[in-house]
Formats: structure tokens, C-alpha cells, sequence
């Protein structure tokens, strides 16, 4: 049975000292908000994120209404947050940070069984990885936010001599773990990994509450595959996903030396503020990461299972096993793309958690070696891993987002319009943007159907949903908001029969040169297109980068 851990005596001065390791994180997250918040989104990624919750306020449902990838959950707390804050960017955003804050808070409470030292430089270095990819309030931020908590509220759970006590923390923990999975129904086996080595040896009541827990997290799957329909829910969450986007979307394994592979990824690298110190290319940067994010992983499971096996009980050895197998089972995101978006999501936790991992194995190599040093040496292996090796994706950006703060280095434009906004990275496409924003409401009428797509709709590769978010008063015509390679463009889509019975369309050129190594480049079907030549009329074309279109009065559709 699982012994509670002896209480540590309260040290004066200790409330202090927790309130400065605290102060320290906080500057850490505070410097970069004011850019982040302004700084330009993914066109597609935050487009829809702000429009699917949008949908479902308006009772529309993922999967039956709208191609939606992941699982319920991102959208329904989102929608909660639009309901209560408002539809806007700035409250989606918000939401993003709380999910990295989740991601940071959850690791800085799980290496706090270390001390304050290894809590500081594992929060720091988290969110040294993930704030730079931006707030977008993604579903995947989202779960593993939620996962990590979970496993740090568990682990409490398995230390606490009251059992009543217990039980209810061990609720609250799978409780947790339970709706990471409803975030994304791709973390199941991280979590089920993760979750399931701290409850392998948990008091029989203590394991009931925390898989009473899991279940009730995800008890609102039921509904969603009542209200969706199974084989709309299946087709969506599971078969779109796994086998028809893959094709289009993966890059190469491991990604290549000399070249950045994906599109987004060449397209953020030029506008990169400058880095002073020695470092390999971008291209270089992102294949090294690739191999340290593997080699972490297994490091940090090596080092786990010493660990357990020294001490089978300890709450350090258990809490090192569930970090190093939640690592573990993310890495399918990881090897799905590999760009450095995806490296991140998954390397926040392992990269976050290795001045933890380096600290064990050095008080084990050199048990001799001073607990602040090996604290503060491991610490510093962690930083030193994204000064030198990647920080064209982590410090770096970083640096430039706490510059834009400052209004420093900052190339954000803002289209906006019904106290919405987006920020675009260039002049000429926020000015194309605006443009064509603003000759859409014009003509539209409220109630009417819009559809945007890329001027090829063959190459469904990626598409500027934001144009929804800033024209509300038109309905989504249709349920390809996200455009994915190998899914709109099929022949089967039913795209052509939707674009036929919109009210207006607005193309974008901005992605005619998408170009990656996979079958993004395909051409599909020209069916939307052949609709779109025979019923719609141009309206305007907008500095060569939009096209509006509506429906020509004599079209038959």
C-alpha cells in the first residue's frame, strides 16, 4: 500500500522564496503577451477556431455540420468562453494562453517535487517552447494542458494520508485526464500510458476515483456520437484524419538537412529576427530537434525506470515514469508532420521536464554532487539544448515576440471590420484582405451563404478561413472551413454541390505556390471549379490575392 509522504517542516522565508520562483515564471510569460496578442495567426488554424465555436453556438455540430478533426471538447469550452466574453480574437486568444499556462503550471507543480530551482527551470523552459508557436487556442494545446495538470493533481492524490481526501483529488485528477482525451481523442494512449502508471499501485479506492474520473471526462463523447451520428463522428474524428489527410499533409521522416520540407515553415522563416549567437541553419535546427526529441523521450524513460525501480513508491520515481510515458505516447504528433509546430506541442513536455530527468541522472552518476548544483547544471543543459541547438524555433522567437511588446520589430497588419480583427503578416495581403472584406459586406445580405477556398479549387491545400470570422452576418456554405489536400478536393467531397448553392465566394491566391513533398501538389477534382465558371460572376479581384465572386442572376444552380 501507498505510504504518504512525510510532511516537510515550513521553513521561514519559504513563502517568500515560492512567491519569487513564481515571480520569476511570471515575468517569463508576461514579456512576450502584449506581441503574441498582436502578432499575425495562421490564416486557416486560428480562422477556424474562431468560427467553429462560433457554429456551434448557433447549434451547429462538428462532424455532421463542419469538418472537424479533433475531438468536442476545444470547441464546446471555447464556445463557453464566447458566450460569456464575446466572439473576438482577443478572447480566443486569452483562452490559448490559459492552455499554455495549464502546460506550464501543470509542469512547474510535477518537477516541485524536486524543489523550487527544478520547478523555475522547468516552467521556464516549457514555456521557452511553447509560446512561441503563438496563442491560437488549438484543441492539442488544450489537451495536453489539461493531461499534464491531471498527472500533477494525481500524483498529490498518492501522497495524501487522508483517504476521503484522496479519493476526491484522484476524482479531480482523472477527471482531468478524462477530458484531455475529449480535446483530442489522439492523446488517448498518452494518456492511458501516463495515467495508468500512477494507478497501478494506488489503494483499490483511490484507483476507482481516478478511473470514475477518466470515465466521466469522456462520459460527453456519448453525446457528441448521439448528436453527430456514429459514422459521422467515426469519419470525422478517425478515418479523415488517419487515411485521407495524411497523404497531403505528412512531411518527410526524418525531415530533411539542407531543406525546410514544409511551406508554413519556409514562409515563417523569413521574416526571423536575427540571432547574435553561432547556430546551424533552420533546416539543420529542425532535423537535430527531430533526434533530440527521440532521444529525450527515451532518456527520460531510461532515467524513469531506474528511478522506479530504486524506490517502486517514491512520488519523485512515479512522477518521473508518468511525464516520461505521457512523452512517449505524443510522439505519433511528432512523426505525423514533422515541421517545427508539431515538434513543439509534443517537446513542451519532454523539453520542459528534462532539467528533472538531467538532475536524476547526474545525482546518480555523481551521487556526491550538490543538489542546488545539479539542480542549476541540469537546468542549464535544458536551456542550453534551445540556445544552441534550436533556437531559431524556440529563443529566438521568443525574443522577437518580446521585442513586438515594445513595438520593436514588429510586422503585424489588422483587417477588421464590426469591431472584429485579424492580423496579417504582410501589408499587401492585410490591405487585399480588407479590400475584399469590405466589398463582400456591400453586396452580401444577412443569412446569406459564403465559401472560401484557395483561386485553385483542385489544390484544396489551404484556405483563409478568417474571412468568415469578420463577416458574421453570412452563413459558411460550406462544411470545408479547414480545406485539407486529398478531402475537399476529392471528386466525392460534395464541395461543387455546396459552392452551387452559395450566395458568394471569395478566392485566395495567396497559396497558389504551395508546394510540399507529399501529395498536397495533386491535383483533384475540377468539378468546384467547373460550378464555379458556369454560375458565378466576378464582382472584384482584389490587389491579385482575393477574388470575389457571386451568383450570376441567370446561373440555374
Amino acid at each position: 500500500m501507498t505510504t504518504a509522504a512525510p510532511a516537510r517542516p515550513v521553513r521561514r522565508g519559504s513563502g517568500r522564496r515560492e512567491a519569487l520562483a513564481l515571480a520569476i515564471v511570471g515575468a517569463v510569460v508576461l514579456l512576450p503577451l502584449r506581441g503574441l496578442f498582436r502578432a499575425p495567426g495562421p490564416p486557416m488554424e486560428e480562422g477556424f477556431m474562431l468560427v467553429f465555436p462560433e457554429l456551434v453556438l448557433g447549434g451547429k455540430i462538428a462532424n455532421r455540420d463542419f469538418l472537424h478533426l479533433y475531438g468536442p471538447g476545444s470547441l464546446w469550452a471555447l464556445a463557453g468562453a464566447f458566450r460569456v466574453f464575446g466572439t473576438h480574437l482577443v478572447t480566443e486568444r486569452a483562452f490559448g494562453l490559459v492552455q499554455q499556462l495549464a502546460i506550464i503550471g501543470g509542469l512547474y507543480a510535477l518537477a516541485r517535487h524536486w524543489g523550487r530551482t527544478l520547478a523555475v527551470g522547468s516552467a521556464v523552459t516549457a514555456a521557452l517552447v511553447i509560446m512561441p508557436f503563438g496563442l491560437t487556442a488549438l484543441a492539442w494545446v488544450g489537451g495536453v494542458g489539461l493531461a499534464v495538470v491531471g498527472l500533477a493533481v494525481a500524483v498529490s492524490a498518492r501522497s495524501l494520508a487522508d483517504d476521503r481526501r484522496a479519493g476526491r483529488r484522484a476524482l479531480a485528477a482523472g477527471l482531468l485526464l478524462g477530458l484531455a482525451v475529449l480535446f483530442r481523442l489522439d492523446l488517448i494512449i498518452a494518456v492511458t500510458l501516463a495515467g495508468g502508471s500512477l494507478a497501478w499501485d494506488l489503494p483499490r479506492t483511490r484507483r476507482r476515483h481516478l478511473i470514475a474520473g477518466v470515465a466521466l471526462g469522456g462520459a460527453p463523447y456519448v453525446v457528441h456520437l448521439a448528436t453527430a451520428g456514429i459514422g459521422a463522428a467515426v469519419e470525422g474524428m478517425v478515418f479523415e484524419p488517419v487515411f485521407r489527410l495524411r497523404p497531403g499533409r505528412s512531411l518527410p521522416v526524418p525531415p530533411s538537412w539542407g531543406n525546410l520540407d514544409g511551406f508554413l515553415q519556409r514562409a515563417g522563416a523569413l521574416q526571423q529576427l536575427d540571432w547574435p549567437l553561432p547556430a546551424p541553419i533552420d533546416s539543420q535546427q529542425l532535423f537535430l530537434w527531430f533526434f533530440a526529441l527521440l532521444g529525450l523521450v527515451a532518456f527520460t524513460l531510461a532515467v524513469a525506470v531506474v528511478a522506479v525501480r530504486a524506490d517502486r513508491h517514491g512520488v519523485r520515481a512515479r512522477t518521473l515514469l508518468a511525464v516520461a510515458l505521457l512523452s512517449a505516447g505524443m510522439l505519433p504528433q511528432a512523426l505525423q508532420r514533422v515541421d517545427s509546430a508539431h515538434l513543439a506541442w509534443v517537446g513542451c513536455v519532454p523539453i520542459g521536464f528534462l532539467p528533472v530527468a538531467g538532475y536524476e541522472a547526474l545525482r546518480r552518476l555523481r551521487p556526491r554532487t550538490a543538489p542546488r548544483v545539479a539542480a542549476l547544471t541540469a537546468t542549464g543543459a535544458a536551456l542550453l539544448l534551445l540556445v544552441g541547438i534550436v533556437p531559431a524555433y524556440t529563443v529566438t522567437r521568443y525574443a522577437d515576440y518580446s521585442l513586438q511588446t515594445f513595438d520593436r520589430h514588429r510586422s503585424s497588419f489588422v483587417i477588421e471590420r464590426a469591431g472584429r480583427r485579424f492580423y496579417y503578416g504582410k501589408q499587401d495581403r492585410a490591405r487585399a484582405g480588407q479590400m475584399v472584406v469590405d466589398a463582400a459586406a456591400r453586396i452580401a445580405r444577412p443569412g446569406q451563404t459564403l465559401v472560401v477556398g484557395p483561386a485553385d479549387l483542385r489544390r484544396t491545400a489551404y484556405s483563409d478561413a478568417y474571412l468568415y470570422h469578420l463577416l458574421p452576418e453570412l452563413e459558411p456554405g460550406t462544411r470545408y472551413i479547414e480545406m485539407d489536400p486529398g478531402v475537399a478536393d476529392r471528386a466525392d467531397s460534395g464541395l461543387d454541390r455546396e459552392i452551387a448553392a452559395a450566395d458568394l465566394v471569395i478566392l485566395s491566391a495567396i497559396w497558389d505556390d504551395w508546394s510540399e513533398p507529399n501529395a498536397s501538389v495533386n491535383r483533384g477534382s475540377d468539378r468546384s471549379a467547373r460550378v464555379l465558371a458556369r454560375d458565378f460572376c466576378r464582382v472584384g479581384t482584389y490587389l491579385g490575392l482575393y477574388e470575389l465572386y457571386r451568383k450570376c442572376p441567370t446561373a440555374n444552380g
